[in-house]
């Protein structure tokens, strides 16, 4: 182990001793942190690293465990199971619980027609034919019982025979969809009883226990439309989970709620700027972790929980600071393993004192590069929007940043839309990367964003081109009145939801800007209603179709289309669009392309045929950094 940690530390010092500030390259090659649990004894915290392989187009992992108390990491090797308790094996280890994918619709032709072996066409009756990035092909995942007899497994039975749902659920789910309870005679699993087109308009997902002895299934969150994701037990049988209220709505309040056979209980109900992003039961079962987005960061809380439903859950912040907390992994009594970034750190894992409220670093992956970089300077402002309203606005300056010189500035549109903007650290839109190439960034917290209150998150919806283009544009001239932002230099970035601003923007921002770059945004809403996958996303934003003439909102939302501001684009464009983002598909890029071709403007497309709404191969990845930064420099520099 010594040997391998002695290797990825030359590894990193070769790669950075000549660097001073990131490059696209350099933050290809840090490890990428995942907390994985605590062992048996608890004693040590297990965890993954995963490297990208730029040449292999691929990236490999390894695991290793720390003690909880920190000291030397050791290299675990296969050894990772044996370690940990399996969650799928029941708790009086009779049964394992997985999921496999089953055929329960014939789609293909080839199960349509087996005579026609080289046909290759899919038949739809419904809609939901087509979701994330992958075509509907008739099967779904079902969860699996198998017995445990002598250590050796008998037949497995499927909890879910013919029926055409998912659990986990497409595209994210995983192994927190399906799991036991701790008497071991019920299985819980999450899936939404939906097919075709009542699946693409709604978000009703729920929670269903599966009863082993009779071979029945109960639906425990029936009468809640919305989201029920996430159950989790604690040690004394009591159900919690995460809920959103309203079908349609996926970016509704999200709520903890607990269920101890007789009361649902929302306790997070009473803190309005409360947006639940995940949770973890405590040791000792009487209060819940959660961590949430508040004033720009994310942090962890804790609530109470009591089966009267009459006493009001005591909800407390843990942690402060200007860091996100973007999970708990394990909590030894009075130690909570957290794992945490901030715009100038990829994600490490820390432990946490509860009773002092002292946090130490428990790994050190790319301490090695991070000692070379100069990290750059993270600044909040506060600016008054054109309603009176204070906005946060993140500005993050280059390395060396010198008050007395120019700089080139970028306005960053943040996706969702209603996605906190906070301490987070991508591998694409990364703040650290873009200020060290030498620009600032303004980052605004506009209207949409979780952490600010429900009023101020919801005033997006059904007004894409209204109020929130007023605060991108508040937040770049407020911070153009410093000297140091050269105005003849600004540009304007961003993805999905931020792509459609910028195409937005593009129509309207006066001047303002000398560059524009839209990644897999909306350009025209009629196309995109029209194509898109989960119609429920455009029912809710647009508050009704195009064709209800007599929608008011609905109709305000469709004017707000860019496609309906193309006469006033003169600005430079880059346009980036992924071939499989069946999300915001491909003609949309493909639209504001050749709009701004046709128009003459200088433009250009960045095509990616494999890839979603991300961008996930590490080749393309860097591809798409280095088209980023050339546009800029053609455009700002």
């Amino acid at each position: 182990m010594k040997k391998n940690l002695l290797f990825l530390a030359l590894f990193f010092s070769i790669v950075a001793s000549s660097q001073n500030k990131m490059t696209p390259e350099l933050l290809w090659k840090l490890g990428r942190v995942g907390g994985i649990g605590i062992t048996k004894d608890k004693a040590f915290v297990v965890y993954v690293v995963t490297i990208p392989d730029i040449q292999g187009n691929s990236s490999s992992s390894k695991y290793f465990k720390v003690p909880i108390s920190g000291g030397e990491a050791i290299e675990l090797g296969d050894a990772v199971d044996s370690l940990l308790v399996n969650e799928k094996i029941s708790p009086d280890g009779k049964y394992l619980l997985t999921s496999e994918e089953v055929q329960v619709k014939k789609v293909h032709s080839n199960d349509l027609y087996p005579d026609l072996s080289r046909a290759n066409a899919y038949v739809f009756e419904s809609l939901n034919y087509r979701h994330w990035d992958t075509w509907e092909d008739g099967k779904f995942g079902h969860v699996f019982i198998t017995p445990i007899v002598n250590g050796r497994l008998g037949d497995a039975k499927d909890i879910m025979p013919n029926e055409p749902f998912d659990c986990p659920q497409k595209p994210s789910g995983g192994g927190e969809d399906f799991i036991w309870s701790p008497d071991s005679k019920h299985v819980l699993y999450v899936t939404k009883k939906k097919f075709g087109k009542d699946y693409a308009i709604s978000t009703n997902t729920d929670l269903y226990e599966y009863d082993i002895t009779t071979g029945t299934t109960k639906n425990l969150t029936e009468t809640n439309k919305g989201y029920d994701v996430d159950p989790a037990y604690n040690n004394k049988g009591i159900l919690a989970w995460l809920q959103m209220r309203r079908d349609g709505y996926e970016s509704d309040k999200q709520d903890l709620v607990v269920y101890d056979g007789k009361n649902t209980i929302n306790l997070t109900k009473s803190r309005d700027n409360i947006h639940v992003e995940g949770f973890k039961w405590a040791e000792d079962g009487k209060i819940l972790f959660f961590w949430a987005p508040l004033n720009g960061t994310l942090q962890l809380f804790s609530v109470s929980y009591s089966a009267d439903p009459k006493v009001i859950p005591v909800i407390k912040q843990i942690t402060k600071g200007e860091f996100d907390i973007t999970g708990l992994v394990a909590q030894k009594k009075d130690t909570l393993i957290l794992s945490r970034t901030d715009m100038n750190h990829a994600a490490e894992l820390y432990s946490y004192t509860i009773s002092s409220g002292t946090m130490k670093q428990l790994t050190h992956v790319n301490d090695v590069v991070y000692k070379t970089l100069s990290t750059c300077k993270i600044e909040r402002k506060y600016v008054t929007t054109t309603d009176a309203k204070k906005m946060l606005v993140w500005v993050i300056y280059p390395p060396d940043f010198d008050t007395a010189k120019k700089y080139p500035t970028l306005l960053y549109c943040q996706g969702g839309p209603q996605v906190a903007l906070t301490q987070f650290y991508s591998y694409r839109w990364n703040m650290q990367l873009i200020a060290s190439q030498g620009y600032i960034v303004v980052a605004p917290c506009r209207r949409g964003m979780p952490g600010f209150g429900t009023k101020w998150n919801e005033e997006v919806s059904k007004d894409w081109g209204g109020q929130v283009m007023k605060d991108y544009l508040s937040a770049i001239d407020a911070v153009s009145l410093e000297k140091y932002v050269d105005k003849g230099r600004r540009g304007c970035v961003g993805a999905s939801f931020g792509g459609y601003s910028v195409f937005e923007l593009e129509g309207l921002h006066d001047g303002r800007f000398k560059s524009f770059i839209a990644h897999d945004g909306i350009f025209d809403f009629k196309s995109m209603y029209g194509t898109t996958d989960e119609i429920f996303f455009t029912n809710w934003e647009s508050g009704g179709r195009y064709w209800d003439k007599n929608n008011a909102a609905a109709q305000r939302y469709f004017n707000q289309s860019p496609s309906n501001l193309v006469q006033n684009w003169n600005t430079p464009i880059m346009i980036i669009q992924g071939g499989k983002d069946y999300r915001v598909p491909l003609e949309q890029g493909q639209q504001a392309f050749q709009a701004a071709q046709l128009k003459g403007i200088k433009s250009k497309l960045l095509y990616l045929p494999s890839e979603n709404h991300w961008v996930l191969s590490p080749q393309n990845a860097l591809v798409w950094q280095r088209e980023f930064f050339k546009w800029l420099d053609e455009t700002l520099k």
